[in-house]
């Protein structure tokens, strides 16, 4: 196994999401933090007086300078961004979801392998403290439910809520269930921006397992909640407050009459980074030359679900178009 000396890294869009990728890169002593590209000079002006760095207005003057690579612009963009930089033996971190559509993905884990890089996708609740806690007692799963909501913010508006918010759990939910999916059933609708905002998906995979997943970015509160049952028990988890709730099915005597009780266990995950966890991820995968926790492949597989589940609602709301513009001209009292 090599083991690297510091990794020479760079960060690609410097924006809410992405200042805060070089802020921890700065303080891990394996990373030497070359500089930063964004096409808003003001964003870079104080990250780079902040943090003594080399601020790029052009990403791809960063490409001769680094070994690593976050990209973290916004989704339109991941895909050709991404191409640069590992078509030049660039690892790649790029954000989710890892591309618009499956076959740039499937072009970026293809340059990928061809350049022997490694592309990790930037699905943050994989490394959020309390799923990991919880993780090792999830077996088995039957039925999940997850609900993620929040409110209209602008810089995720490029895509819909599926590709915006559900693909977290989306992801959560394949790394829990190692089986195809057999059937989806989706339902969505735009209420704030000419696309999907709010949408409830309900997905069977083939070992039996059932899913209830809703997203939504039109509420006033934030919720990231989910919770997971199977046999003798159940975990609810808030992966917004790093708590979870254990409850299993205890017996406290043998024999007939017995009464089974639940026992239920609570905590909260006081320390814990997800985003330093993640790129922590990151280097050291680089470093000893190990696959990501989140590969090129898995991010995909969370992409090509995703689009499975807009292709259902577009169906569903030309259905409604259709059946709304017949009603225009039933009788008036056929309507109500």
């Amino acid at each position: 196994m090599e083991i690297k000396s510091k990794i020479r890294v760079g960060v690609v869009g410097v924006g809410h999401l992405g200042k805060f990728h070089v802020e921890k890169y700065s303080r891990m002593p394996e990373v030497e933090l070359v500089g930063a590209a964004d096409i808003h000079p003001e964003r870079l002006e104080s990250l780079v007086r902040q943090y003594q760095l080399q601020g790029f207005s052009d990403y791809r003057d960063l490409i001769p300078k680094i070994e690593a690579a976050s990209i973290v612009v916004p989704t339109s963009l991941h895909a050709a961004i991404a191409r640069d930089f590992l078509k030049h033996g660039i690892h790649v971190l790029v954000e989710k979801p890892i591309t618009e559509q499956v076959s740039e993905a499937e072009e970026l884990i293809a340059l990928a392998e061809n350049h022997h890089c490694l592309l990790q996708v930037g699905h943050l609740e994989r490394f959020n403290p309390a799923f990991l806690e919880v993780k090792p007692f999830i077996q088995n799963p039957l039925f999940i439910e997850s609900h993620r909501l929040g409110p209209f913010k602008e810089r995720g508006a490029d895509v819909d809520v599926i590709l915006d918010l559900m693909i977290h759990d989306l992801d959560l939910l394949q790394s829990l269930i190692q089986a195809p999916v057999k059937q989806v059933q989706a339902v969505g609708i735009p209420v704030i921006s000419p696309q999907v905002d709010i949408a409830n998906v309900r997905i069977q995979f083939e070992n039996g397992t059932v899913a209830n997943i809703t997203a939504s970015r039109i509420s006033f509160k934030e919720m990231r909640k989910m919770r997971i049952f199977q046999p003798g028990g159940y975990i609810s988890l808030d992966l917004g407050a790093k708590s979870y709730v254990t409850i299993r099915l205890e017996y406290p005597g043998q024999g007939p009459g017995v009464t089974p009780q639940f026992v239920a266990h609570e905590a909260k995950k006081e320390s814990g980074d997800a985003l330093e966890t993640e790129l922590r991820s990151f280097i050291q995968a680089i470093r000893c030359r190990e696959k990501p926790v989140v590969c090129g492949e898995e991010g995909m597989k969370a992409l090509a679900l995703a689009h499975r589940i807009k292709e259902e609602i577009r169906k569903n709301l030309e259905e409604a178009e259709k059946s709304a513009g017949a009603l225009r001209f039933l009788p008036e009292f056929l309507q109500t």
